[in-house]
């Protein structure tokens, strides 16, 4: 009897070991149940997509899932912001590298069909790279005071590499600022204004680090400020804009950033496990090897507090872009 007892509840106990082996794996996490896409709203080859291609390897190894990178470049970023914005049966699985693209474009295009901020999930700030204002190495101007001074008295002309850009808005806010007088050349991308900065067919440039790093120490451009709050690293004698003191440019401070968002119906698992993966990422040698290749800073800001940046520069990059006359 007792043996017969035991082995039923020997069989009872395989039989809910074997049920509870065979449920464990949906009791867990279930996202992701398929392919994550991640979005790059530009075309290939650009920092938004080469840094995209890198988190999506990264990101692979940490979710044991597969990471597609998708380019649906056009309009600034917003066509395929907008895509992610209309949601959908794979919004789900879908994430998107935003970039100030995200929020200048809410400034420069009347007609946009998404809210930049309330139709999104913020999820995690990557990298920060600042803007450097370049002059070109024969240039007459040492210093941002300098070229203020001359600014106010005669035409001057900056570089960028297109409408909406950081690179545009940076100049046009300095623009701005300063109440200089100042004329904006655009350029089919940073590697077509790069040589007339270079050859001094412009004035100066708010050029992103990555482009102009390598040229300022060659001595073949001059750097007189960079946009963040704080000195780079990688220029550690060359002073913020906010350093100056004069012409309102303490309140003068932009980066390039690059973040993961995604759309607003995101689920709360999925948000969960996205962070708690993108932090491993961010601590990750190869990832902190890859910025240090940039000149960037790794982020600082995710959900709310990225949300709440994001609102911030909506807001800031409007009423520039207003006082700029700036459309689309």
């Amino acid at each position: 009897m007792n043996k017969l007892l035991s082995a039923s509840c020997l069989a009872a106990f395989g039989s809910a070991l074997a049920l509870g082996l065979a449920v464990t794996p949906a009791s867990a996490n279930e996202w992701p149940t398929d392919d994550i896409r991640l979005v790059v709203p530009y075309a290939p080859g650009g920092t938004t997509d080469v840094l995209s291609r890198r988190v999506a390897d990264l990101l692979q190894q940490e979710l044991d899932a597969n990471v597609v990178v998708e380019n649906r470049p056009g309009a600034g970023s917003t066509v395929g912001t907008g895509r992610l914005a209309r949601g959908g049966r794979d919004a789900d699985h879908t994430i998107l590298m935003a970039s100030p693209g995200h929020t200048i474009g809410a400034a420069i295009y009347p007609d946009l069909s998404y809210d930049p901020v309330e139709d999104f999930v913020f999820l995690q700030n990557m990298i920060d790279i600042p803007n450097v204002m370049v002059v070109p190495a024969d240039s007459p101007y040492e210093s941002v005071v300098e070229f203020v001074e001359a600014a106010k008295e005669e035409n001057m002309t900056f570089s960028h590499s297109g409408v909406g850009s950081s690179i545009h808005m940076s100049g046009e806010l300095f623009k701005t600022l300063t109440e200089t007088n100042m004329t904006a050349v655009p350029f089919a991308g940073s590697g077509a204004a790069l040589p007339a900065l270079l050859g001094g067919d412009v004035d100066v440039s708010f050029e992103n680090m990555p482009t102009v790093l390598s040229h300022i120490r060659s001595g073949d451009l001059r750097a007189l400020a960079v946009t963040s709050a704080e000195r780079s690293e990688y220029l550690p004698d060359v002073p913020t804009l906010s350093e100056v003191g004069e012409y309102n440019l303490d309140q003068f401070v932009t980066t390039a950033w690059f973040g993961l968002v995604a759309h607003s119906s995101f689920p709360e698992e999925a948000q969960s496990v996205m962070r708690d993966a993108l932090a491993k990422v961010m601590e990750r040698e190869e990832f902190l090897d890859f910025a240090d290749q940039l000149g960037a800073e790794p982020g600082q800001v995710s959900g709310e507090e990225f949300k709440q940046f994001i609102a911030d520069e909506v807001e800031r990059w409007q009423g520039v872009a207003q006082q700029a006359g700036i459309s689309q």
